[in-house]
């Protein structure tokens, strides 16, 4: 396998993992109580948490495989 496709495909599940972990918190929030405006700045909270903890991963793993 190519390693741009690992790449591209790494980067793929990292979104959507983001993206399903944003949604689950702003529908956690929501049945919280928390108003519409509320629950969707929680979920654009956890989206940006999960993709800046990949970020550091990756930076990470970059420093020891490098």
């Amino acid at each position: 396998m190519n390693h741009v496709a690992v790449v591209l495909l790494t980067v793929a599940l990292v979104l959507v993992l983001a993206l399903l972990i944003g949604v689950a918190a702003g529908a956690l929030a929501r049945l919280d109580g928390s108003t519409y405006p509320a629950a969707v700045a929680r979920a654009g909270g956890a989206f940006a948490a999960v993709l800046a903890l990949a970020a550091a991963v990756t930076g990470v793993l970059a420093q020891f495989l490098g």
